[in-house]
């Protein structure tokens, strides 16, 4: 099963380091890492996606939670409501004829470009795991040159 934790923390030195070191550690494969700031500087917030079952990965997050500098570990898979999203970036081969296909799929994505060349074209797209997937099929006959993802973010939903 695949499991979304978002994990706040203070943002001091080897924090990160220490919270992947812990779910790596364990065995665990870490498919999706994010970290960034949060609206309060003194704090960031670790997004950690992980495909795991059973008591270990139970273990683990009581673990993280008594980790030096971490304030709170929330396991979104275990059903409480939350909002994701991925950022991703892709490079694709274009021509003069396929330049205009590929940013009409762009804006059905409600992706944006961010770069064009007489031989490429680089976008912007977010959305949840499964528009990201989709949307990296459909342009995939382009011939992709480069891609980069942020991963995962998440945030529980409501107040």
């Amino acid at each position: 099963m695949r499991h979304t934790i978002s994990i706040l923390v203070e943002n001091k030195f080897g924090v990160l380091a220490r919270v992947a070191g812990l779910f790596s550690g364990r065995g665990f494969n870490i498919e999706t890492l994010n970290v960034g700031p949060t609206q309060n500087p003194e704090l960031s917030r670790i997004t950690v996606t992980i495909v795991a079952d059973g008591a270990a990965l139970d273990q683990a997050i009581k673990q993280a939670n008594k980790l030096i500098n971490v304030l709170e570990v929330t396991d979104f898979s275990r059903g409480e409501p939350f909002v994701a999203r991925e950022l991703i970036m892709v490079k694709l081969d274009c021509t003069r004829q396929t330049r205009s296909e590929i940013v009409e799929i762009a804006s059905i994505f409600r992706a944006k470009v961010v770069d064009v060349t007489p031989a490429s074209i680089t976008l912007e797209c977010t959305g949840n795991e499964n528009k990201i997937k989709a949307f990296l099929e459909i342009i995939s006959p382009f011939g992709i040159k480069e891609l980069a993802r942020t991963g995962n973010l998440a945030l529980p939903r409501g107040s």
